[in-house]
């Protein structure tokens, strides 16, 4: 290619459109002109080496290479790239690589390439390194902790594969529950390590730990031994998949004998036997304890489905109902036929009165017994109307009032009578009788002062 037809600034233009600086020197090795973009012209201040030796432009370490550069020649059969540093007005430096081109009039073109994004992407790639290197220390430390813990739990865990049920790892206290220590738990299928007739209820619990997401528990026997066991299930993922860690406790158990011991075993075959739903939580809600009849009740096929849980969800008011609930015995004062619904597990509502008690240990426990109205008030045969309550009542005022005045009276006996049920239910608190009634606080507090039931007006919140 001929281009001894262009003139050195020209030349200067096009080679800084496609490098990032470009210079062009005389034989005595001074810069004659400058062609770089904006951003290398602001951090470099290359208008100011015009004029100046291009040596006394870079960093003392770098001169040599710009002497090696000045000493190019036009028939050299290869360009050799150097890096050179400039130091700047903010007192950094540049890294800028530079080629040295001979021109036939003794004069050179430098051409260069800025290395500030490689820099850059150095600098990031260090740090990048040493982040993850810093992240892969501190994961180790992790590891190390919990493989100690693991190791010195002193109750049984193990690890269980979510797709195929096999342990994949347990701890010295698994081992220690087996007779025989020699034997191995890891490559065995879990449920093969409990009695015929837990293995149902553990296959179960698997399942619905896995679709829950939540801790599953229910009580184990171990093969070849007649202990209860307590077995609580969680699910966590790795990259292998779904797995299962799961803890195995004995039940704790305090010795009773004599008259403690009868009464204990009668108590507790009456609880399960007990012909309406029996459930025993803790004072926060969470299910402790629940008999056949409560499960049926709740369309539950296994305690598991329900242990752990909060009783509040079953309710169907939330809490309204539990608020009202937890407000009596909090204050030791039994709930007796509290009427409200529960949602069964296949979604649907059923009516239902709820008893409880506070039961005096040194963990408090609530007993709730449940009662289902459907089955003790079965559906009306069909009746006389003269049958039906309140009906020779209202007869004998026909002929000696209107219609619209008996409704009226009607209307207002059982607005009355719910709103005093409501307040009775909830002692006389009323922001939960409105929750209870459907209504709002200022819809009760007017239909209080219509029915006279207000106490003490004056001491009653202004309505807004």
């Amino acid at each position: 290619m001929n281009i001894d037809s262009l003139a050195s600034t020209n030349l200067t233009q096009l080679l800084g459109a496609v490098s990032d600086l470009t210079l062009m020197i005389d034989p005595q090795g001074l810069v004659e002109d400058v062609s770089t973009g904006q951003d290398m012209l602001a951090s470099l201040g290359c208008l100011n080496w015009v004029g100046k030796p291009w040596v006394d432009t870079v960093t003392t370490e770098s001169k040599s290479k710009i002497l090696d550069l000045l000493q190019a020649k036009p028939d050299a059969p290869q360009l050799l790239w150097r890096h050179v540093n400039h130091p700047t007005p903010s007192g950094e430096e540049a890294a800028i690589q530079y080629i040295t081109l001979a021109l036939p009039t003794g004069k050179l073109v430098a051409v260069g390439r800025s290395l500030h994004r490689l820099t850059e992407l150095q600098k990031r790639l260090v740090e990048t390194q040493q982040s993850v290197e810093r992240d892969y220390l501190r994961l180790r430390h992790i590891e190390a902790r919990y493989r100690i813990l693991f190791e010195t739990a002193p109750e049984a865990i193990l690890m269980v594969d979510a797709n195929a049920y096999r342990v994949l790892e347990n701890n010295a206290g698994a081992q220690a529950l087996v007779k025989d220590v020699g034997k191995r738990f890891v490559g065995k299928d879990f449920r093969d390590l409990f009695e015929a007739e837990s293995r149902s209820e553990v296959e179960f619990l698997l399942r619905t730990a896995l679709a829950t997401g939540r801790i599953e528990i229910c009580a184990v026997k171990l093969m070849g031994s007649a202990a209860l066991l307590t077995l609580s299930v969680c699910v966590f993922r790795q990259e292998g998949g779904a797995q299962f860690l799961a803890r195995l406790t004995p039940r704790e158990s305090q010795p009773l004998n004599g008259a403690d011991w009868a009464s204990s075993t009668v108590l507790g075959e009456a609880m399960r036997q007990f012909p309406d739903g029996w459930i025993l939580t803790d004072t926060a809600g969470a299910v402790q304890s629940v008999n056949e009849e409560g499960m049926a009740l709740l369309g539950l096929t296994s305690s598991s489905q329900i242990l752990g849980q909060s009783l509040e969800r079953w309710l169907l008011r939330g809490a309204v109902d539990w608020g009202v609930l937890i407000t009596s015995l909090k204050q030791q004062i039994p709930v007796r036929n509290f009427a409200t619904e529960v949602r069964t597990q296949s979604g649907m509502t059923l009516p239902v009165e709820v008893s409880a008690v506070n039961l005096s240990r040194p963990e408090p426990l609530y007993a709730f017994f449940v009662r289902d109205m459907d089955r003790r008030h079965p559906a009306p045969s069909n009746t006389t109307p003269s049958a039906q309550p309140g009906y020779n009542e209202l007869s004998q005022l026909v002929g000696r009032k209107p219609i619209k005045d008996i409704v009226g009276e009607t209307v207002d006996n059982v607005e009355r009578i719910c709103i005093e049920t409501a307040l009775e239910l909830t002692h006389n608190n009323r922001a939960s009788a409105a929750e209870m009634l459907g209504l709002s606080r200022q819809s009760l507090y007017v239909k209080l002062r219509r029915f006279g039931i207000l106490s003490d007006p004056e001491s009653d919140p202004p309505l807004s």
